[in-house]
């Protein structure tokens, strides 16, 4: 009887795998948050002993597995060790995906990952195909260990000097967990007051070029990682790698230059600080916000370029099958090179002697426009709710859709609705986008039993 459910449910998600696998997707995300919730409610996760109540849970529980490290307060201050400890396995869950750790749990179980398990790993990490998928999530999960490891090592070695050795190397283990997985969450409020993040540390190049590595490194992608893996050699690499190698690179050092440019002269950011620590700073920034949520030079006192600026970067994100958010490096990059195509007059969208698919360019524009919907409906909404300038409000949820957690330190003192507008936000932006890009690559597509004339437009 059991085989024959088992077989039936194998059956069913092969013959509807986009449909299983989206639902998998919201629900694991959805489980997670609510059972991090009532564990954040407990009156042991609080470091005064009593109950934060249950938005201020929810709100950090989504924060935490949608990685994104906006939050109501401040996490050194309020949440005690088990409620730290509840947030950094949120967060490592969520970085890294639920069904990966299920994988990796049974691969140290050497159990047998079955075909359903491995068409929602595809499903879930993007792939185009089942082959060599248990290995793609082996390297994953084993690159993500040493990586986390070796940046924990790092912060540790900075932080016990300063806070003893149990405390140190905690820190060192959860600010290094949480910079791979793209969280943004800190324990530093100790340091440097409550939301202080990064701040305390902003002169020095040890802490912010190991969290500015692993951020880089987390949101490269599982693909990329693979693919660097196995060739080894830039010619050798696919054009998709190379195509988020290089917008992420134009992307970070572009917007180093931006904001050292525009902060050079604002004493409410760069203006005050030595050149050596503006450029790390600048930096810094362009890194940070590519999801990661870490702030060290006070959001609130960017100029109001500065924070346009910011907006286009939370958006972008990271890449795909990795560990941050936004419409990710390659949907723009397509955007793009569409746009290079149209100004051209080319009829198709090429990178290095590469075209790509029209399916592929309707996929990008279909998911940007719905994210610039939804990011101009809360941004607006926020704004008439709270009577707040637009440009911040559009800062707060730029960082909750982009799932970057960013804050000009508006969200503590937000009204109920409009942060509860913010949690969707998390959550959409961490598992809608997820399973807007699962919809993608596996909806099955026939061909038109019709065929329409065609009618001409005006363009412009």
């Amino acid at each position: 009887m059991l085989r024959a459910f088992s077989l039936w449910l194998r059956d069913r998600l092969i013959r509807s795998r986009t449909l299983n696998a989206t639902r998998i997707v919201a629900a694991s995300f959805a489980v997670m948050i609510l059972t991090g919730a009532l564990l954040l409610t407990l009156p042991a996760a609080s470091r005064c002993g009593e109950s934060a109540g249950f938005f201020t849970a929810l709100f950090t529980a989504t924060s935490s597995t949608c990685v994104t490290g906006l939050v109501l307060v401040d996490t050194w201050t309020q949440w005690s060790l088990f409620g730290q400890a509840v947030i950094l396995v949120m967060i490592q869950l969520g970085g890294l995906g639920f069904m990966t750790v299920l994988t990796l749990v049974s691969l140290a179980l050497r159990r047998r990952i079955g075909l359903s398990e491995r068409l929602i790993m595809v499903s879930t990490l993007n792939l185009n195909d089942m082959d060599g998928v248990v290995r793609v999530v082996r390297h994953a999960l084993m690159g993500t260990f040493l990586m986390e490891g070796i940046g924990a090592l790092l912060l540790s070695a900075r932080f016990v000097p300063e806070f003893g050795l149990a405390q140190g190397v905690w820190y060192g283990v959860f600010h290094a967990v949480s910079a791979f997985c793209n969280a943004g969450f800190d324990l530093l409020g100790g340091r440097g007051g409550p939301f202080a993040s990064l701040t305390p540390f902003n002169s020095d190049p040890i802490v912010l070029c190991t969290a500015a590595a692993l951020v880089v490194i987390g949101g490269l992608g599982f693909f990329v990682w693979e693919d660097i893996w196995t060739h080894r050699s830039w010619k050798r690499l696919s054009a998709y790698s190379k195509l988020v190698l290089i917008l992420t690179g134009l992307l970070i050092f572009t917007g180093a230059a931006f904001f050292l440019v525009e902060e050079f002269h604002n004493p409410a950011t760069l203006g005050e600080m030595p050149l050596g620590q503006k450029l790390l700073n600048a930096l810094f920034q362009s890194v940070t916000l590519r999801t990661a949520g870490f702030d060290a030079i006070g959001q609130g006192g960017l100029t109001q370029s500065s924070k346009a600026f910011s907006l286009i970067f939370m958006l972008i994100g990271g890449s795909s099958g990795s560990t941050a958010g936004g419409i990710k490096t390659a949907t723009a990059a397509v955007l793009l090179l569409a746009l290079r195509a149209g100004l051209t007059g080319r009829e198709q969208v090429v990178f290095r002697g590469r075209a790509i698919p029209y399916r592929r360019v309707l996929n990008a524009m279909t998911l940007v426009l719905v994210v610039l919907f939804l990011f101009f409906g809360a941004s607006i909404a926020i704004s008439t709710m709270e009577g707040l300038p637009y440009l911040d409000c559009a800062y707060e949820a730029a960082s909750a859709l982009g799932t970057v957690g960013l804050s000009c330190g508006l969200t503590p003192g937000l009204s109920p609705a409009s942060q509860g507008l913010i949690i969707l936000l998390m959550y959409l932006g961490r598992v809608g986008i997820l399973s807007f890009s699962i919809a993608f690559t596996t909806r099955t597509r026939y061909p038109a039993k019709l065929r329409y004339p065609e009618m001409d437009i005006v363009i412009g």
